[in-house]
């Protein structure tokens, strides 16, 4: 079913978090780790280092990083 939220769980910077997205943005991001030849870890870890503002939340970093691979 789209639109509903997938949770998916990495360490970043030592510390255990949490990330829900909707499929179709996962989906996009897996892609864009094969692309570069990482996984999907590595692709988020960079988003997360990318942001501008850590108050934002990694989902919305996440979401825009998925928008700029399309």
């Amino acid at each position: 079913m789209a639109g509903h939220l997938v949770k998916r769980s990495f360490t970043l910077a030592g510390h255990r978090t949490s990330v829900a997205l909707e499929p179709e943005f996962w989906a996009v991001l897996e892609a864009e780790a094969v692309r570069r030849g990482e996984p999907l870890l590595r692709v988020v870890m960079a988003a997360d280092a990318a942001r501008d503002d850590p108050s934002l939340p990694l989902a919305s970093a996440l979401r825009v990083l998925a928008l700029a691979c399309r």
